[in-house]
């Protein structure tokens, strides 16, 4: 699936995130290079959950789905930056598309 969504970036510490910065809406931990994003909740409902991964168009490696935004965003994602704020200021905002595969629920039938 294809989706058109707002980029922004953002950095594991306190002012950005919650008084736990290094831990994710997902319970995950967060520390500099790994290549997380957090995503809106609408896009939960649209089979961006937790641990899928995503093509940023733009960079060359795939990125996980490891955190959730706050409930006012819609069609966005926030990736993760370490504790580059530099970094992250410099990303701004853009729209881009992103790419991912729905994972099939697990399910055991007799």
């Amino acid at each position: 699936m294809t989706l058109k969504v707002t980029a922004t970036a953002y950095n594991s510490l306190v002012y950005q995130t919650n008084s736990n910065p290094n831990i994710t809406a997902f319970g995950d931990s967060l520390k500099p290079g790994l290549r997380y994003v957090a995503v809106s909740r609408d896009l939960l409902d649209s089979g961006l959950v937790h641990n899928t991964k995503i093509k940023i168009h733009g960079f060359d490696s795939l990125f996980t789905v490891k955190d959730k935004m706050h409930s006012r965003w819609r069609k966005r994602i926030d990736i993760y930056m370490g504790n580059d704020v530099k970094k992250a200021k410099k990303w701004g905002k853009k729209k881009i598309k992103i790419e991912y595969c729905i994972q099939p629920k697990d399910s055991l039938s007799n």
